[in-house]
């Protein structure tokens, strides 16, 4: 019955009988239809049966009555919850094209007798729980063209018969614990458009002779052990659309003969030992849309002729090198969304950015950045992320300005350790819409590719964390380790989406605004050292989402909230505050009457009361007259020698 389709539900039972049915040409799929996006190269099968099952999750073992469909030629059982070793019932379908077993359970070792399916054209294994070494027989599939063992735990080194199989075209390793060098044999692999060679344990040097696969697409080892230089043969792979070589030990400088992969769009290179400038032969990469070297050793200038890229450049992300100069003039037209350049040398930022307007994230971070606050930057649209902290910048953020919505999509303002001075950006926490109103702030897809290469370095909760991904409700504003003055503003109290605040080690006066407890899903709160004075509000106590709470080394007085979320915060939060009592403090409150009220204190606490009520100020006089005192008398006794058995007692010992 060529041509017929079935659909219905399939027990293990139903599977039986159909695997005894005399089919002289078959496809059998679990589940089906086919996903295209999930397998790109397989080939329909326009004149075989086609049983299409409505079964997803299926759990059990391959029948071994599998063994009797000597003409099947396509299996696919992926996405299941099939378990146990592969049956080496398979392994006797010598008809076999297509083989996919990919997503299931199966365990053991990949079966010798694979070896045996000379007809295969897709063998696909990968997210299973398979292990040991691949195969040598492997490499009598001749006519495979994609092979796919990705997100195993298979070990050892690749074999040497794999680089003698003439039809490959696909390749995914990734994932695994596979180890040793990858063989300069590559260079004979002539169809070879693709392989993933990521998370794994590969050593050695790229072999050059992989330049000799002109016809090459992507090259992806990433996270491993790879040493050596980045080989110039690489400048001849001009089919190349992405280069991912990030997390390794790579050194020497970029080759110049980069520039003649004419097609590249991603080249990703961060997380290694590269020296040297950037090529300015980079610049003739005029599709590439990332270029990520991000921790490396690179120095000197960016070159000038990449604000050429106007349409084609999204993201720059050259942060933590040692990098002097940002002087490329950005034209009008300029497509940016992400640049990061944190951890580098540079002294000022070139005004021309003022012509990417389609900038999301910006991070100058730990530079050497002179001047004002750039208020210029103030008219992006787009932007969600600035992150200026670590810096020379100064004076104030006061400066007149005629834009009447500064930053509406901003999300992350950290700027942190500098010299800022002069009351706190009143205007900017009336107006940041990003922060007001954290859902309208849609302005990417979160799940956007390239979201994965833009490492922003923020501090959360007093921890320096980097940002792998930017969650279009993560909010937060750090002026920390600044000058700023006067009192907070209640405006403050507008940024309803806001998550994390740190406005510590300022000079702040004045009191809490009420207006904080507005700001309901506040995570992290840091207003230490200051000087704030007055209580604390009890509104404060609303912020069921506070977890780290610290507003030490101020002048607050009076007692400390005690219900909600304040119940959880102990005495860190509050040190150096003498005003302060109540729990977690030993400290006592008075009431109106003058009475004492003693916090409910464990046992356990009785020392520490007895510390806090002398202070460490009194404890060291203590220790101070008594050492004055003590050596004076000890001085007369001695001279005197009275009384006379003190003396022996602790001067005839040592004779």
């Amino acid at each position: 019955m060529p041509g017929t389709s079935f659909t219905g539900e399939l027990s293990l039972y139903g599977l039986q009988v159909l695997l005894m049915l005399p089919w002289s040409s078959m496809v059998l799929c679990l589940p089906c239809p086919y996903n295209p996006q999930h397998q790109p190269y397989l080939l329909p099968a326009t004149e075989d049966l086609i049983y299409e099952p409505v079964v997803h999750n299926w759990a059990s073992n391959i029948p071994k009555e599998i063994g009797n469909l000597r003409m099947l030629q396509w299996l696919d059982l992926n996405t299941n919850k099939l378990s146990d070793n592969i049956p080496n019932e398979i392994f006797g379908l010598t008809n076999l094209q297509t083989l996919d077993l990919s997503v299931n359970d199966f365990r053991g070792h990949v079966p010798r007798e694979i070896g045996n399916l000379t007809m295969l054209r897709l063998l696909d294994l990968s997210t299973n729980k398979l292990s040991g070494d691949i195969p040598e027989e492997i490499g009598r599939l001749t006519n495979l063209k994609s092979l796919g063992v990705s997100s195993n735990k298979l070990k050892g080194s690749l074999p040497a018969t794999l680089f003698g199989m003439p039809s490959l075209q696909y390749v995914d390793f990734a994932y695994n614990e596979l180890s040793g060098p990858l063989s300069p044999q590559i260079g004979n692999m002539t169809s070879l458009l693709r392989i993933g060679l990521e998370f794994n344990h590969f050593s050695g040097e790229i072999p050059k002779e992989i330049g000799r696969l002109t016809n090459f697409e992507r090259l992806s080892m990433c996270c491993n052990r790879i040493s050596g230089s980045v080989p110039r043969e690489l400048g001849n792979m001009t089919a190349m659309f992405g280069l991912y070589l990030s997390n390794n030990a790579l050194s020497g400088p970029i080759p110049s003969a980069i520039g003649n992969m004419s097609e590249l769009d991603y080249l990703v290179l961060p997380h290694n030992k590269l020296i040297g400038e950037i090529p300015s032969s980079i610049c003739n990469l005029r599709l590439l849309t990332l270029l990520h070297l991000a921790d490396n050793h690179l120095e000197g200038q960016i070159p000038k002729c990449l604000g050429n890229f106007n349409s084609s450049l999204l993201a720059l992300n050259l942060g933590g090198n040692q990098i002097t100069a940002l002087q490329s003039t950005f034209a009008k037209g300029c497509s940016l969304q992400a640049l990061i350049l944190y951890g580098n040398k540079l002294e000022g930022i070139t005004h021309s950015l003022i012509n990417c307007q389609r900038l999301e994230s910006i991070d100058f971070g730990d530079n050497e950045i002179r001047g004002a606050f750039p208020f210029w930057m103030e008219t992006f649209p787009q932007l969600r992320v600035l992150i200026l902290r670590s810096n020379k910048l100064n004076g104030t953020m006061l400066e007149a300005s005629k834009t009447e919505h500064p930053f509406p999509k901003l999300q992350v303002l950290d700027i942190s350790r500098n010299a800022f001075v002069g009351s706190l950006p009143d205007r900017y926490f009336k107006n940041c819409e990003g922060m007001i109103d954290a859902k309208d702030n849609l302005t990417r897809v979160e799940k956007d590719r390239l979201q994965t290469y833009l490492d922003l370095g923020v501090t959360l909760k007093g921890l320096d964390q980097e940002l792998k991904r930017l969650l279009d409700t993560f909010t937060m504003i750090d002026l920390s380790s600044n000058r700023f003055s006067g009192n907070i503003p209640i405006s403050i109290g507008n940024l309803n989406s806001l998550r994390y605040l740190n406005l510590s080690s300022n000079t702040l006066t004045g009191e809490i605004p009420v207006s904080l407890g507005n700001i309901s899903i506040l995570e992290s709160l840091d207003l230490s050292w200051n000087r704030l004075s007055g209580k604390i509000p009890s509104d404060l106590t609303g912020l069921t989402f506070l977890s780290k709470l610290n507003l030490s080394m101020n002048n607050f007085v009076g007692p400390i909230p005690q219900s909600k979320q304040f119940s959880t915060f102990q005495n860190d939060s509050y040190i150096g505050n003498l005003g302060l009592c109540g729990v977690p403090l030993a400290k006592h409150c008075e009431t109106t009457d003058g009475k004492s009220v003693f916090p409910p204190q464990e046992d356990d606490d009785e020392e520490s009361g007895f510390i806090d009520g002398f202070g460490w100020r009194s404890v060291v006089m203590g220790y101070g007259c008594g050492f004055v005192v003590g050596i004076g008398i000890g001085y007369m006794i001695i001279r005197r020698g009275r009384p006379r058995w003190l003396v022996e007692f602790f001067l005839w010992r040592w004779i």
